[in-house]
């Protein structure tokens, strides 16, 4: 990976959630910015740093109270989700994987 910062922010912001069509009580845990590597042609260049933020409230509040190892696994989860974004997997593909490998299931 080359060229990409990874962001810790407290919670999405209104316009965030707005943007990617979540209405509370539903939340967002991370968040990919940028141009997959799929969707670059051969003169990509001289950009901004694509962008993952990480949402830390959110991440907290998804995980079990008083365990660390939850909170570890949710961020760990949700990195591994906004990375799939910048290789340019849609989100049901990257749902498929998370059901198959995460989850056990097929």
């Amino acid at each position: 990976m080359r060229n990409i910062a990874i962001i810790i922010e407290d919670e999405p912001s209104r316009e965030v959630m707005a943007d990617v069509g979540i209405e509370p009580p539903d939340t967002l845990l991370g968040l990919y910015q940028g141009t997959p590597l799929t969707e670059r042609q051969w003169g990509f260049g001289n950009a901004l740093p694509d962008k993952i933020t990480l949402f830390q409230e959110p991440i907290e509040d998804a995980s079990a109270d008083d365990d660390d190892d939850d909170v570890v696994v949710a961020i760990g989860e949700t990195l591994i989700h906004e990375i799939g974004h910048y290789f340019g997997l849609s989100e049901e593909e990257i749902e498929a994987i998370e059901d198959h490998y995460w989850r056990g299931q097929e």
